[in-house]
């Protein structure tokens, strides 16, 4: 197989002659946002979009906070038209929203556009032209005054509309199309001439959107181009610039949040980033970055799957389950030690301090999630993962030594099913291996104190025979074990024990684990009762069965069978 040749391609210039002070910057607040769902989200589709479809999604943008939303191209599409009509005509515009309509720099668009426009409050005219080199030389075969002849003319047109509609608060934005492929004077240049014709204010900015049309550098490069612009452009305070990022080479969010460094205050973009070729800048992914840097996103993110479901809904376009922030499994852990690190920062992150849990950059609830996904068990996962299941589903706290014995259970359970274990089957598990209660069993039983110490009586059964032992000790378990050895002649002991009561809805209101030794063996087990003393010593039971089971087939000396 041949390599391509990377020698047709060269990096871009450098841009140089002003002062670099973006790396040094932090985002404080959010940017104006701006949606091109309608847009330049719709252009890219197989299938555009129908008006129904549009409405769906203009009524999602506008629940979700977006105040500036670009409604179409009405002077080019039919649809885009009608579109435009239906939010002016049925009254669909909040109040605090205003909608934005694209236009190149011909009279006859231009024209069309404002005509489309009739009857609304306040509305964005976004004039663009082509300036870049290529387009320039290539396409229009032009030079530099010539680019800078088209957007004057067109910006004359939409100042003598706008004019002519004196009632209408009309906002103009202005885009050197491809700027980040346009030599960064020459945009300095252009916007310059535009804004000789409308003569914006302080108090009545023009916008000046800088597209990342194609984008073929880095995204620090582009932050360059927008210091510089901020840097050059005369009456700054009389503007406010825009930025229009694509993801061609997978920075356009990168590329967005430097460029809000570099001065932008406004960002273009797509939900979930859609558009053309490989995608807009995703305003949600985007909004999620500043929310998990404690910056107010402004946007109502709260229910990510319902955006999710309008979006899809409307483009025919599926979420990939690892999209950023909002994808099915991006708060999921299949890994043991991210699923332990997250289970013991849970546990510790405090109602009152600032979220700390490994591997979860903010807390799921925040955007409507929960616990349920963020660890889930299959053969690549851990103890920590298993455990946080079954304390997450049924309050059962697993002691390190039985996650240890649970583990291998476990992991060729979900070789053997070749996918992910749910808790339940975890739960079923734990009881499978580690709970005996036969063949002997717990009858009944009764502590008393007698000195310092304490003494039991316990009745058990085995093959339809009841017995009962009586023993002595610190507490009622060392008691009852103390029974045991007595009667049976064996020598066991408790070296380890858990118990605690378990979460309401559960059939047993308590667990309890016990790590017996005989010799130098160890037996985990586990019991549940109504009351965690009955489960300890159902627990001590369930180890003593084992331990026989064990016996019975070689794999180990164990304990003595019962008298008759």
């Amino acid at each position: 197989m041949s390599r391509f040749d990377h020698r047709k391609y060269k990096p871009a210039p450098r841009v140089t002659g002003f002062d670099r002070t973006w790396p040094e910057r932090e985002i404080t607040r959010a940017p104006i946002w701006v949606s091109e769902d309608l847009r330049d989200g719709n252009q890219a589709l197989l299938e555009p979009m129908t008006v129904e479809q549009k409405q769906k999604l203009w009524q999602l943008l506008v629940d979700i906070g977006v105040k500036e939303i670009m409604v179409g191209f009405p002077s080019a599409s039919q649809p885009d038209y009608d579109f435009v009509r239906w939010l002016i005509d049925e009254d669909q515009i909040p109040e605090d929203v205003t909608i934005a309509a694209l236009t190149q720099c011909r009279d006859h668009l231009i024209d069309k556009t404002f005509e489309s426009l009739e009857g609304v409050s306040k509305a964005i005219i976004h004039l663009y032209n082509s300036t870049s080199t290529i387009q320039r030389e290539r396409v229009f075969e032009m030079d530099q005054d010539g680019i800078i002849d088209i957007a004057v003319a067109g910006a004359k047109r939409v100042k003598a509309n706008a004019e002519a509609r004196p009632g209408v608060h009309w906002r103009l934005e202005y885009s050197p199309e491809s700027f980040s492929q346009t030599e960064v004077d020459f945009s300095v240049r252009i916007c310059e001439a535009v804004m000789d014709v409308w003569q914006p204010t302080p108090e009545d900015r023009i916008i000046f959107n800088l597209p990342n049309t194609v984008e073929q550098v880095g995204p620090h490069h582009h932050a360059d181009q927008i210091e510089y612009f901020c840097q050059h452009i005369r009456n700054r305070d009389s503007v406010i610039v825009s930025v229009h990022t694509h993801n061609d080479r997978g920075g356009a969010l990168a590329a967005a949040e430097l460029a809000m460094l570099a001065g932008a205050e406004r960002v273009e973009g797509c939900l979930l980033g859609n558009g053309e070729r490989t995608g807009n800048m995703d305003i949600v992914v985007l909004a999620m970055n500043l929310y998990g840097m404690g910056v107010d996103p402004e946007l109502d993110l709260s229910n990510p799957d319902e955006i999710i479901k309008v979006v899809h809904e409307c483009t025919g376009i599926p979420l990939h389950p690892r999209h950023p922030w909002v994808g099915e499994l991006v708060y999921t852990a299949f890994s043991g030690s991210h699923q332990d690190a997250i289970r013991k920062s849970l546990r510790k992150q405090g109602d009152d301090e600032p979220w700390q849990v490994a591997y979860l950059p903010i807390d799921p609830r925040d955007i409507g999630r929960d616990y349920q996904a963020v660890i889930r068990v299959n053969s690549q996962s851990g103890k920590g993962g298993m455990a946080f299941l079954l304390e997450r589903d049924y309050g059962i706290n697993l002691p390190r030594w039985m996650m240890l014995a649970l583990a291998p259970h476990v992991q060729r359970e979900s070789e053997k099913v070749t996918g992910e274990l749910g808790s339940a089957a975890i739960r079923h598990l734990l009881f499978e291996h580690f709970d005996r209660q036969h063949p002997v069993s717990l009858v009944d039983y009764s502590v008393r104190r007698v000195g310092e110490g304490q003494k039991v009586s316990v009745t058990l059964a085995q093959d339809g025979h009841q017995f009962t032992l009586e023993g002595t000790g610190n507490g009622p378990l060392s008691a009852f074990v103390h029974a045991w050895n007595d009667y049976t002649g064996d020598d066991i002991a408790i070296a380890d024990y858990a118990e605690h009561a378990l979460t309401s809805g559960s059939d047993a209101n308590a667990i309890a684990f016990v790590q017996l030794k005989a010799g130098t063996i160890r037996i985990p087990a586990v019991a549940e009762d109504a009351d965690t003393l009955s489960a300890s010593m159902k627990a001590i039971i369930s180890a003593i069965n084992l331990s026989r089971e064990s016996d019975e087939t070689g794999q180990r000396g164990g304990l003595a069978a019962l008298a008759s």
